[in-house]
């Protein structure tokens, strides 16, 4: 099997730079090698390349930021401040406490927040000169996500029910369904074990994957058109490049929503009553 070229950590975008349209040169199209980097230096075997890089700098963005802000909190609050006091207070009270109320939420807002704040940032390095990588489109980093929520999810519905409540809480257990009980069991058991755990991080994944290669392929695009006749395409590719990156700040920032929302979701059902 031909393994994928892999893109240096120097080339941001992967494609033939002396490459345009009448020159002989087919299309550059993205692919899979847009998203497969070459290690910049490897550890006992561990290679770190780009998106670890960026995954890392995304850490050191969102606690320093918060740390910055918090450190010397003030009565009145500086600009800083106020900017952290307002994300903070959006993940709390417009996720946070919508989905779990004030009382059972107040101890996972920290969690919540940072879970926002983290992918929110990974996503945003999308757009970022030199940068111009989603790390949530490597499946590795959702993934690793999702499977931090699923067993936080997992733990408080055994703690709060035990272990026999536990079950019922993943299956749906219920006698007055009747006949139709083991089929619902079944179904509910591979729905909340398997089925959306992997769509909880499939669905951050996929839209980050599209979204970049779309991306990717217009902005080459507007290179490749950028001779002869073809100026004129290349002018209508650029304007797309526009659209979809105003398009992308959007998507960026509903996908960290919708994660943390679901997640929030998640500890919802592990704290509620079975009935």
């Amino acid at each position: 099997m031909l393994k994928e070229p892999a893109v240096s950590s120097d080339q941001m975008l992967a494609f033939e730079v002396d490459c345009h349209i009448f020159d002989g040169c087919g299309f550059p199209a993205p692919g899979l090698h847009s998203f497969i980097f070459e290690p910049m230096f490897t550890i006992g075997g561990f290679e770190f390349n780009k998106p670890i890089l960026l995954a890392l700098l995304s850490t050191v963005v969102v606690v320093g930021f918060f740390w910055a802000a918090f450190n010397k909190p003030k009565l009145v609050p500086g600009k800083l401040q106020m900017v952290g006091e307002a994300g903070y207070d959006f993940v709390r009270r417009g996720i946070v406490y919508e989905t779990l109320g004030k009382r059972d939420g107040e101890k996972f807002v920290p969690f919540m927040v940072a879970l926002f704040f983290f992918i929110w940032i990974m996503n945003l390095w999308s757009i970022v000169p030199l940068a111009q990588f989603p790390v949530t489109s490597i499946i590795a980093f959702p993934a690793g996500m999702a499977l931090l929520v699923y067993v936080t999810w997992m733990y408080l519905t055994f703690k709060k029910h035990g272990f026999g409540g536990g079950l019922k809480n993943l299956t749906g257990y219920d006698k007055s369904l009747g006949a139709v009980l083991p089929l619902v069991v079944v179904i509910e058991f591979f729905s909340n074990t398997l089925v959306r755990p992997f769509t909880h991080a499939v669905r951050l994944f996929a839209n980050m994957f599209a979204g970049h290669l779309l991306l990717v392929m217009f902005t080459i695009a507007a290179w490749y058109l950028l001779n002869g006749i073809g100026i004129a395409y290349a002018g209508v590719s650029f304007v797309m490049v526009i659209v979809l990156t105003a398009f992308e700040l959007f998507i960026q920032a509903v996908q960290a929503y919708v994660f943390v929302l679901l997640a929030a979701n998640y500890v919802q059902g592990a704290l509620a009553e079975h009935h």
